[in-house]
């Protein structure tokens, strides 16, 4: 064996790898809404970006804004996507919870 992970074990059966804790980049204390459509078929979303909270607070968050736009969206690497152009709705509820808030893009 040339260096290649254990990944089974008769003993203990499947051994997962050690898992690393993901840090993301620390935020300025700005948080961004930008709309995209590139990769989406012409589908708009705004993307919020930013926060420095953890995991469970900004799933809480996710749910909060997406049910008071009422629209999708969903939570990926710490990135927050909301379906549809509601940027101006987003950034009033937002700046309602006490965050500085810009819109980023065009």
């Amino acid at each position: 064996m040339s260096g290649n992970p254990l990944v089974y074990s008769t003993d203990k059966g499947r051994i997962k790898p050690t898992e690393s804790v993901v840090s993301r980049p620390k935020g300025d204390g700005i948080i961004r809404i930008q709309r995209q459509t590139s990769g989406r078929k012409g589908k708009g979303v705004c993307v919020i970006t930013g926060f420095d909270m953890d995991d469970a607070q900004l799933s809480q968050l996710a749910a909060e804004l997406k049910k008071r736009c009422g629209c999708g969206g969903s939570l990926k690497d710490g990135i927050i996507e909301i379906q549809g152009d509601k940027r101006d709705l987003l950034k009033s509820l937002l700046e309602g919870k006490g965050f500085k808030v810009k819109l980023a893009g065009g």
